[in-house]
């Protein structure tokens, strides 16, 4: 895997003061947030991207606000949240509003995806490994209700995996649905 690494850069953001740093790996541009003096065994957020969540507020999923949650609680705890760009789960922005256009004539987000030519799932996370040994992590406290990435973190001992729950509301209480009865979310 050929990955370029930048520079570290000062965030201080809303949710606190962070160091960011940059892992290209191949057209994908991934961002790590992170405390300066990471805990040993730090809590590491795998977030991958929703432009729809993330920056404009959507509630038809928890996206954003779990990215929040994982924001203020690195800041709290000298923690890591590693931001994969693979939006629409790994499906691209255009693919993923036709999917929302299924999704809005009855479809769920799986069925939507099917009808695209597409995986219920299309991400994958073997960059993780890269960054966290990048960082010379070798224990981690996982903040997911995602079993696919706790599976799929290798070569780093998670010691524990720690919930991260969100309210639901009447836009998105089909979508965490799905997530807990078909894609087996721990939610």
């Amino acid at each position: 895997m050929n990955i370029t690494i930048s520079e570290i850069a000062n965030l201080p953001s809303k949710f606190g003061d962070f160091k960011v740093k940059a892992f290209k790996e191949g057209q994908k541009e991934h961002l790590v947030i992170y405390k300066e003096n990471l805990d040993e065994t730090p809590i590491v957020r795998v977030h991958s991207e929703c432009l729809t969540g993330d920056a404009l507020g959507s509630l038809k999923c928890d996206c954003g606000e779990q990215l929040e949650f994982a924001l203020k609680l690195a800041q709290k705890s000298n923690g890591m949240v590693i931001y994969l760009r693979q939006e629409g789960r790994n499906i691209g922005l255009l693919n993923k509003i036709n999917a929302y256009a299924l999704q809005d004539k009855g479809a769920n987000t799986i069925e939507a995806n099917h009808q695209l030519g597409f995986r219920a799932d299309e991400r994958t996370y073997e960059i993780v490994t890269t960054i966290l040994h990048h960082f010379n992590i070798k224990k981690i406290k996982l903040l997911t209700n995602n079993p696919d990435k706790v599976n799929a973190i290798n070569d780093v001992e998670i010691v524990e995996r720690l919930p991260i729950i969100i309210e639901s509301n009447k836009h998105n209480e089909g979508y965490l649905a799905v997530k807990r009865s078909y894609m087996g979310h721990l939610l």
